[in-house]
């Protein structure tokens, strides 16, 4: 027979929990979400119509449940259900057990908002600024890359998927199928394997491995067609290291005129293949380019990040951007620990 439940059971749970490492503890504790409401209340806020009806949930904690879902990839319906089943989650939110928990039609509601907006950079870009404030980002030099995010695939007919390439809408379509539709994403295909989405972009700084900058483009976009809108003033005079990608005389001439130094792998040509010099330079190279595979294998295997549910590229980007910046959340708490 159990014994009868106490006043502080909940306490010495959470308790419990924290002596096993609870690490949403330290990304509560690390991050500063204060600094998130003022641009989420313009984002968010309405005048009311009318006196009385329910208050809004608070923004920073619907902003909270947004990184809690691309921390586990979690859908708006399971995301209410782990609410209210995990006392880890609740407290992170600064939840009771009587408190209202958001449902899924809420959640949705509160990412389209802020898909509607395009302010997701502007979060990121927010806590970027934090993260140089604290001196984390040392910006001596830059890596780029770009990963594959899949997207759920559309089984269209041949002439459907012919009028998309050339921006049609198809003739019999309702406007409640055309929701229904992903017109953004594309087919591509790399090293024999086929891909169907989105591209994730970034720009990560070299030293820390924080991401700079990101940009979301359909999976058919070439990664080095995005690298100059990467670029920033801050990366003169600076190191750029990159794959073979983004090789060739057109990224040789941005990077001049930007003056930033070229540190992309070469690449050798039928008839004229790389010299051992070359070879060895890419070695060298491959020492520091490496780093931004990290980030993508914690994007990838720890937040489950190349797929997501949406339809279209301006909630593609809501989600992207928001993985994004909850990997330089995490990543800033493993630089405070170390």
């Amino acid at each position: 027979m159990g014994k009868q439940k106490g006043f502080f059971d909940e306490d010495y749970r959470l308790a419990e929990l924290e002596k096993h490492g609870d690490p949403l503890l330290k990304l509560n504790a690390m991050i500063p979400w204060e600094r998130f409401r003022p641009l989420l209340k313009k984002i968010f806020f309405k005048q009311p119509k009318s006196p009385g009806g329910r208050p809004p949930y608070d923004y920073v904690m619907m902003f909270k449940i947004l990184i809690l879902q691309r921390l586990y990839n979690v859908s708006d319906s399971q995301m209410q259900f782990q609410i209210m089943d995990r006392l880890s989650f609740m407290r992170f939110l600064g939840l009771n057990l009587n408190d209202r928990v958001p449902d899924e039609k809420t959640i949705w509601h509160f990412r389209e908002v802020l898909t509607k907006s395009g302010k997701i950079e502007i979060l990121f870009e927010e806590f970027r600024t934090f993260l140089l404030d604290k001196g984390v980002i040392a910006e001596s030099g830059t890596i780029v890359d770009a990963s594959f995010v899949e997207a759920p695939k559309q089984r269209n007919t041949k002439e459907e998927n012919k009028d998309i390439k050339e921006g049609k809408t198809p003739n019999d379509w309702s406007e409640n199928k055309l929701r229904q539709k992903d017109v953004d994403a594309r087919w591509t295909t790399k090293s024999g394997v086929k891909h169907y989405g989105y591209k994730n972009h970034i720009k990560v700084d070299k030293k820390s491995k924080l991401v700079h900058g990101y940009a979301v483009t359909p999976a058919s976009i070439h990664d080095s067609q995005v690298l100059e809108e990467l670029l920033t003033a801050s990366d003169a005079h600076h190191e750029l290291y990159a794959d073979s990608a983004y090789s060739g005389a057109p990224i040789q001439n941005i990077l001049k005129e930007n003056n930033i130094r070229n540190r992309i792998h070469e690449k050798g040509y039928r008839g004229t293949p790389l010299t051992d010099k070359q070879k060895e330079r890419n070695k060298m190279k491959s020492k520091i380019r490496a780093r931004i595979e990290h980030v993508f294998g914690c994007i990838v295997n720890s937040f489950k990040g190349n797929f997501i549910r949406t339809i279209g590229i301006k909630r593609a980007e809501t989600v992207i951007g928001m993985t994004n910046l909850t990997y330089n959340m995490v990543r800033y708490t493993q630089l405070c620990r170390t």
